[in-house]
């Protein structure tokens, strides 16, 4: 069986922090869950999903097991390493050890870290989470000058395929009047939303200027990634963060 690939962030983060992005493949799962599903809760195997992590840990030779997260499209952030983590949707850290993790199979990872190489972040933003404010929470708890960080957005919905209602368009266009540019007129009613550009333009309100981008649409390709609005029972893929 295939070893896991992953995705590395092209970004210019300084060599003490190390990120990865899995993908679909080099796992043992079966059936809407194939190969290599990391998350508990969607109805996969619980020994698959535990040979999985085993896997991921030696793959990436990770220093501890990852900070598995409740995901709840909310703005709560957890810290590691530290307590067990309740129900969060970011993640950071500033002590080697500790392993930010995120679960996406849409929703768009957005991996953080400072230029000092002295703290990293995860933030799993959904259009809820997004429009909640799940970014500034994330920079808020860095406690560092934004202008000092440093983003990369992982896979995602691409604008093509994510079709939403008027009412998501609201929830960013009160906020941000000029976030009505990043939705084009759909079906009758509807909008195809650009969730990389609603993100990227959160992240340039916080002070986040050095923002780079996979491009890479999850629901377009898979073969090589979970898409939750394509299939949806389907596994989930894991955006991972930690500083060595």
């Amino acid at each position: 069986m295939p070893a896991p690939a992953f995705l590395q962030p092209d970004w210019p983060a300084p060599a003490s922090v190390h990120a990865a992005m899995t993908t679909r493949g080099g796992g043992v799962s079966a059936g809407p869950y194939a190969s290599f599903n990391l998350a508990s809760h969607v109805g996969d195997l619980e020994a698959a999903v535990a040979e999985n992590r085993r896997r991921l840990r030696s793959a990436l030779r990770l220093p501890s097991e990852p900070a598995w997260l409740e995901q709840e499209h909310g703005v709560a952030v957890a810290i590691v390493p530290g307590a067990r983590p309740g129900p969060a949707d970011a993640v950071v850290s500033f002590e080697r050890g500790g392993v930010c993790a995120i679960l996406v199979a849409d929703c768009l990872p957005i991996f953080l870290a400072s230029r000092d190489g002295d703290r990293v972040g995860l933030a799993h933003a959904g259009w809820r989470g997004l429009a909640a404010g799940v970014v500034e929470a994330t920079v808020d708890s860095l406690d560092c000058d934004p202008a000092g960080l440093v983003a990369w957005l992982g896979p995602a919905i691409g604008p093509a395929a994510f079709e939403v209602g008027a009412d998501v368009r609201a929830a960013f266009v009160e906020r941000d009047p000029g976030a009505a540019a990043e939705f084009r007129a759909g079906r009758e009613g509807r909008f195809l939303a650009d969730l990389p550009a609603l993100a990227r333009r959160r992240l340039a309100a916080c002070g986040v200027s050095s923002v780079l981008g996979s491009g890479l649409c999850t629901y377009s390709d898979p073969e090589r990634f979970y898409s939750y609005r394509r299939d949806g029972a389907t596994g989930r893929m894991a955006a991972l963060t930690w500083l060595a």
